[in-house]
């Protein structure tokens, strides 16, 4: 069984903020850099769902095939949920296989990375948001041409922005 195969059963079963949350030393998302949105953690709760939250401020990961992100194929920006940045264009969004919206590239210089240790002793590269420090997914060195590049999101810590038309 490869690892991707072992970590998305893994993520399935028991989810992988589930698996991180057990294990020493999991910061949150970006916390110890200051962002230009800062909001205290009661505000947060107050704007984001209880799910959304889980992600985008405690680095949590939602189920697999569980976002409606998956299917949207429209021209448009995917946003991130917690303050409205655009993160990603829809041009750049492939079907990876994986159950998680992916894209090739993020639109330059909204999002920021970190490693992640927090799971067992893979190290992943953390994907955040750069104006709200909001946990939005990983990146890996598995994905299609022209960048090579897994950009792989929670689809609850992005909204969808239609292009207009």
């Amino acid at each position: 069984m490869d690892r991707r195969r072992l970590l998305l059963g893994a993520s399935g079963v028991i989810g992988v903020g589930a698996i991180a949350g057990l294990l020493p030393g999991r910061s949150g998302s970006a916390e110890a850099k200051a962002f230009p949105v800062q909001l205290s953690d009661a505000a947060w709760k107050q704007r984001l769902s209880p799910a959304a939250y889980r992600v985008l401020r405690e680095a949590g990961t939602e189920r697999a095939g569980s976002s409606p992100l998956n299917a949207e194929h429209r021209a448009g920006t995917f946003n991130c949920a917690g303050c409205a940045n655009p993160v990603y264009r829809s041009a750049d969004k492939f079907e990876s296989g994986t159950g998680w919206p992916s894209f090739v590239r993020p639109i330059p210089g909204r999002v920021a990375t970190k490693p992640d240790r927090s799971f067992l002793v893979i190290e992943r590269t953390e994907v955040h948001c750069a104006r709200c420090g909001g946990h939005l997914g990983h990146v890996f060195d598995d994905g299609p041409p022209p960048t090579g590049k897994r950009y792989c999101m929670n689809g609850i810590a992005m909204r969808f922005v239609p292009a207009r038309g």
